[in-house]
């Protein structure tokens, strides 16, 4: 019995020590990023970046729910351009994105609100460039994170890797045919 209360004991004090530490060593600001080439020149891409419902095509995460609800406001491919989502699935959530910036073939910055199941905002960039006959796309997201969430940060980088190397993939996928 004594064995078992140092293991146990052993686990928690590690769960305690990791969750110190990654409050202390990660900073508030968190910042993900992935890119891929794609065999396509950028105005090709481009049509597939500009706007919210082109966006929407390849976005990993409108998979989550068949029956969400998505409305779109706005002028599309241009600044403004918004859609909003609500889902009875808490992996989906609801929430807004909104493109805050468009240079023409180059880059979409957007800024996405977080209503269900957790409050927050980030903001995310799409940029394009040119190598060669291809283009590569870097796909980022920033925000701010909660003290508390810090300690999720390596499972965050592990799904965001998922998420981001499926919609690329989805992406490319449409600008190769």
């Amino acid at each position: 019995m004594k064995t078992i209360l140092k293991i146990i004991g052993g686990i928690v004090l590690l769960i305690v020590v990791y969750a110190i530490i990654a409050m202390l060593a990660f900073g508030k600001n968190y910042h993900y990023e992935k890119s891929m080439v794609m065999n396509a020149p950028k105005e090709k891409v481009w049509q597939q970046v500009a706007s919210m419902k082109s966006f929407n095509e390849w976005n990993p995460w409108m998979k989550l729910d068949k029956n969400m609800k998505i409305v779109y406001t706005g002028t599309p491919g241009e600044v403004g351009d918004k859609y909003c989502w609500d889902s009875k699935n808490d992996d989906a959530g609801a929430g807004c994105q909104e493109i805050k910036e468009l240079v023409a073939n180059e880059k979409q910055k957007t800024e996405m609100t977080f209503k269900r199941p957790f409050e927050g905002q980030a903001i995310s960039d799409i940029v394009l460039t040119s190598e060669g006959n291809s283009t590569k796309v870097t796909w980022s997201m920033d925000t701010e994170q909660e003290t508390w969430m810090k300690i999720m940060r390596p499972m965050m980088d592990y799904q965001m890797g998922k998420s981001y190397d499926e919609g690329l993939t989805n992406l490319k996928a449409l600008v190769e045919k």
